[in-house]
């Protein structure tokens, strides 16, 4: 199977976008955007995330005592994503510098102004290709009532009106 070709036909499926984000032992966040994202169960309330296993920030989510937040990105948050998304050198609580985040009252790394945040707790974690799979338990839940989604498409930002 040709990779861009797989990668091409894929980029077909629009996606939301998320922030996976943790607080480390100091208090300082680290995190990563997320595109593969999805609920997975409501009894009892699971959602599935899939994160590459090359990925430099994934070790410190895990390792913050198995919480974290995940928050879908609205439409106007594109340089939060980019920011959190982009691979390089910044790390951990640097790659925040500029991003407006706080601590939900469980200790998750929220993002402010997300359509929605998820309080989690990692449940497993399984290898699945070049990426993990990884299920968590829902803890706590909060959505605005307006906004649209910034969403991922044929390898671009999109967004979407949605009433």
């Amino acid at each position: 199977m040709d990779p861009a070709a797989l990668r091409e036909v894929l980029g077909t499926f629009a996606s939301g976008i998320t922030v996976v984000a943790a607080a480390g032992a100091d208090g300082r966040p680290a995190g990563l955007a997320c595109q593969s994202f999805a609920s997975l169960s409501l009894d009892p309330p699971l959602v599935l995330l899939c994160v590459g296993r090359s990925s430099s920030s994934w070790p410190a989510v895990r390792e913050a005592g198995g919480r974290f937040g995940v928050s879908i990105l609205a439409e106007e948050q594109r340089a939060v994503c980019e920011a959190l998304g982009r691979p390089g050198p910044r790390q951990g609580a640097e790659k925040f510098d500029g991003v407006p985040w706080e601590p939900s009252p469980g200790g998750a790394v929220h993002i402010r102004g997300a359509l929605a945040t998820l309080d989690c707790a990692l449940d497993t974690v399984h290898e699945a290709g070049d990426h993990y799979l990884v299920t968590a338990r829902v803890l706590a839940l909060a959505a605005r009532d307006e906004g649209s989604p910034l969403l991922y498409f044929r390898s671009a930002y999109a967004t979407g009106a949605f009433e």
